[in-house]
């Protein structure tokens, strides 16, 4: 698509976060809203474990309080999240409750897609809370490299597969073009997303922001990450202090990925072999979890 300008106009942007237990990160969060742009958003907090304490912190700074009633996972909350936006709302911030953002984040973001329909997707430099960048803009896994890292990320740190599907080559000083962004911050063109049916809900947990960027990609779109700006991720990311669930969320993700975008007969030993190392791998780490809280 050609680029265009978008005029005088400030466009409408609005922030959707996801709660699960989250009433203690959630703060702080929704402190940072505050000067991450010029113009104030709309702010959705969507609880996807009705709490009192997230419903009170969601009024508290005239945030929309949306409770799910049950929980549908990181993606379909999202989506239901934005589904409850105004409809003039032309930009939306997708983010974890458990990221602090900078000032002027948000406007920053906007500004580098706003004359581009080209881009559906900008994310800024993801920061751990140590100060290390995370890898936040990666390849799209391949065959090769999405087995290569599923079954050996844990075993054999320095992989090659990893690495590729890491994109530790790439320089992460400078913007470029990225397969996918992580889920736990990143803009979005409201339009893009809804012609998508935005996130595929059927990965509960994890990958549902690879499918995303993989999606926005096959429509001829593009995924930017932005490392001028920051924001600082406080939720851990090693998985030997995730639970037992959400292992298995992982690794289940990770073959409906692949399986999507390797379908058919032909591929179907490729896909039982994928199924078995997946499920043997996530055995292996889940007995490591059990004897260490043992």
């Amino acid at each position: 698509m050609a680029a265009k300008s978008t005029g005088s106009t400030t466009p409408r942007v609005g922030i959707v976060t996801v709660s699960y237990h989250s009433g203690e990160v959630l703060t702080g969060f929704l402190d940072s809203v505050r000067g991450s742009a010029a113009v104030a958003p709309s702010v959705v907090v969507v609880d996807n474990l009705r709490e009192s304490e997230v419903e009170a912190l969601a009024e508290s700074v005239g945030a929309r309080y949306l409770s799910t009633g049950s929980n549908l996972g990181y993606g379909g909350a999202m989506n239901a999240g934005v589904a409850v936006l105004d409809d003039d709302i032309e930009w939306v911030l997708l983010s974890n409750p458990d990221v602090v953002l900078t000032p002027g984040v948000i406007d920053a973001l906007v500004a580098v897609a706003a004359n581009d329909d080209s881009i559906a997707a900008v994310g800024p430099a993801v920061l751990n809370s140590d100060g290390t960048v995370y890898p936040s803009a990666r390849n799209v896994p391949s065959l090769r490299t999405g087995v290569g890292h599923a079954l050996f990320a844990n075993l054999w740190i320095s992989n090659p597969w990893s690495a590729a599907y890491k994109n530790e080559s790439a320089d992460n000083t400078v913007r470029r073009d990225a397969g996918w962004l992580s889920g736990s911050c990143l803009l979005v063109r409201r339009s893009a997303f809804t012609a998508i049916n935005g996130f595929d809900d059927g990965f509960f947990m994890y990958f549902e922001d690879v499918d995303l960027g993989y999606r926005l990609g096959k429509q001829g779109l593009r995924n930017v990450y932005e490392p001028s700006v920051s924001v600082t991720h406080t939720g851990a990311h090693s998985t030997t202090s995730e639970s037992d669930r959400m292992v298995a969320a992982h690794h289940a993700s990770a073959r409906r990925f692949l399986s999507k975008k390797y379908p058919g007969v032909l591929l179907w030993p490729i896909r039982v072999t994928l199924t078995i190392g997946l499920a043997l791998r996530s055995a292996v780490i889940r007995r490591r979890i059990t004897k260490e809280k043992g």
